[in-house]
């Protein structure tokens, strides 16, 4: 007989062989023992989790000749059990659901489930990846799923349940099959090289288990591929290099040098890894997946919960993580999510990576903005100072003097602290940060000489031409005042005239409204809106008199003022100073108070 593989070698024939799935085991068990076994049943899950296997072991629980009780059924002893354990039981149809998807085929199904079985209690219908039946054959199997005979039992099987209409779903008893734990998957693939005489270490099965990802075929065919090059001897070094993994200390490596801000060493493992024939997209990905369990285990006190890894990997990510901020880790974090996305469309992934890795250097300790906040709170609480009457932080420098002072008299005494510490700051950054909170108390201090600043505040905003733009600026007044939009249509040549938008209508009644002063405002507004531009508007007619400025012409600057007057707000001034920004628009209109 040719070689069995171990999938199938060690597919399970009773609920008890089943690996992972205690919950719809045991609801399965009691429905036989309770006789509530449903007419019709989809198992639902990733590949390799036991779904088409669990629908067998149910064909076989329902027709067992066995004397035993529910639970203990199938006995895998009697004849029905060893015929469909052996596949050539006639009453048990099988049926590949990707490659008989239309409605003859249902068809011919309905037909053939008339009769009676042949030799078992009840016929049972498999229908393996169901979710391929097209519309029509789903629709021929509502009645008959609905409504079947006595002596017959659907059972599906799928990897994509949102794929099955609802109305197949509404007539079945649902069992959502989850992926296999780590630690499940480890105790079976143990068993098995116990079973198969394999000497292989717990840590390369961990490795095989990690690998599986939730999945015991997955995995069972990767151990075939293992036992197949180790021989009865197999070591971590083989399953790395047959499975082509990366070994864990790569990343703890990897990730202290990241850290630490040790770019030569990044690119030196980086180079390791390329020149073993790695797949740079594989390794990001694993990457990211360390880093992401260094950032559960520095914010959950229960990492074990949410990680597959041994505890000595995870005692190893506790105390890597200890170390850092959760905003330095979530950063990095971020980065490296950012720089695979890009590699996955790149066609220099090693380049990807490598800035990733020069941008994740540079980001060193980040301190919260709220930490910094109180930090400052209690700077100018201690140092007393009083923004309306000092400048450049000198109280807080005369403070520090004086406390400085005080230490050198009372050397026995711990050192006064302008601000409380965070974890993590040595001596020199704590230094720095002080200077750089200095001279933000000196800005902050200068607020009272920024008020009394009246010079225009240059503003960089994306400005439109008046012109190509009209159309859009009439769409724009359109979503404020539709009637004004109307009005704006029938302007004739519409123009900017240095620092005035000229507005001229040929009849006079047709700009009347418009020219009242609270709508010329509010037009106003709207072009400095959306315009970005110190624009006067000026309505005019042939032979009208506008409501203000010269004859036919209104006009109103309000708006104007106002603007000029946010933008030289000293809040507003004080900002740009901080943070070395520009104003980049002003916006005044009713959507924006």
């Amino acid at each position: 007989m040719s070689y069995l593989v171990l999938a199938r070698k060690w597919r399970p024939q009773t609920f008890a062989d089943v690996v992972g799935q205690e919950p719809i085991v045991r609801t399965l068990r009691n429905g036989l023992r309770l006789n509530r076994v449903a007419h019709a049943m989809i198992f639902s899950g990733v590949r390799g989790v036991g779904k088409t296997t669990l629908a067998r072991i149910m064909a076989k629980a329902i027709n067992c000749q066995g004397e035993g009780e529910g639970e203990d059924k199938p006995c895998n002893l009697c004849e029905s059990c060893r015929e469909i354990t052996a596949g050539s039981a006639v009453d048990l149809h099988e049926i590949d659901g990707a490659s008989n998807r239309g409605i003859q085929e249902i068809r011919e199904l309905k037909e053939n489930i008339r009769f009676f079985p042949t030799k078992s209690r009840f016929k049972v219908i498999i229908i393996d990846e169901v979710h391929m039946l097209t519309t029509e054959a789903f629709n021929a199997l509502l009645k008959t799923l609905e409504e079947p005979p006595e002596h017959v039992y659907f059972m599906f099987a799928t990897t994509e349940l949102h794929k099955v209409p609802i109305t197949i779903l509404s007539r079945c008893q649902r069992y959502e099959l989850k992926r296999v734990a780590a630690a499940d998957l480890v105790s079976f693939f143990a068993k098995i090289a116990a079973r198969e005489e394999v000497a292989i270490p717990h840590k390369a099965i961990e490795m095989i288990a990690r690998e599986a990802d939730g999945s015991i075929r997955d995995g069972l065919s990767l151990l075939d591929q293992v036992f197949s090059f180790g021989g009865n001897q197999v070591s971590e070094e083989d399953v790395v290099q047959v499975l082509g993994l990366v070994d864990q200390r790569i990343f703890a490596t990897l990730a202290q040098a990241l850290l630490a801000g040790d770019l030569a060493r990044c690119f030196e493992l980086l180079e390791k890894i390329y020149g073993a024939g790695i797949d740079l997209k594989r390794f990001a990905s694993d990457l990211l997946a360390y880093f992401r369990a260094l950032l559960v285990c520095r914010t959950s006190p229960q990492p074990e919960t949410l990680l597959d890894v041994s505890d000595q990997e995870l005692a190893e990510m506790r105390e890597l993580g200890t170390g850092q901020s959760r905003e330095t880790l979530a950063l990095l974090f971020q980065l490296l999510f950012k720089g695979i996305s890009e590699m996955q469309y790149s066609a220099h992934p090693r380049l990807v990576l490598e800035m990733v890795f020069v941008r994740a250097v540079q980001v060193g300790q980040v301190t919260p903005a709220a930490a910094l906040l109180a930090r400052l709170d209690d700077m100018l609480k201690s140092g007393g100072v009083n923004p309306a009457q000092t400048s450049g932080g000198l109280v807080l420098r005369e403070k520090k003097a004086n406390q400085q002072e005080e230490v050198a008299k009372a050397p026995a005494a711990p050192p006064p602290e302008s601000f409380p510490a965070v974890p993590g700051d040595s001596e020199p950054e704590l230094d720095s940060k002080v200077k750089k909170l200095e001279e933000l108390v000196g800005k902050i201090a200068e607020t009272t000489a920024l008020e009394k600043k009246n010079d225009p505040v240059a503003l960089h905003a994306h400005t439109k031409d008046v012109r190509k733009n009209w159309e859009g600026f009439v769409g724009y007044v359109k979503e404020r005042k539709p009637w004004m939009a109307q009005v704006l249509r029938i302007c004739e040549n519409p123009r900017e005239e240095g620092m005035d938008l000229l507005l001229r209508f040929d009849n006079p009644s047709d700009c009347t409204l418009l020219q009242k002063s609270e709508n010329v405002k509010d037009l106003t507004e709207y072009a400095l809106d959306y315009f970005q531009k110190e624009l006067r508007v000026k309505i005019s007619s042939r032979g009208g008199k506008g409501d203000g400025g010269k004859e036919g012409e209104a006009v109103h600057d309000g708006p104007k003022e106002e603007r000029r007057a946010l933008a030289n707000d000293p809040l507003v001034q004080m900002t740009m100073d901080i943070f070395g920004g520009q104003v980049g628009a002003i916006r005044t209109g009713p959507r924006f108070r």
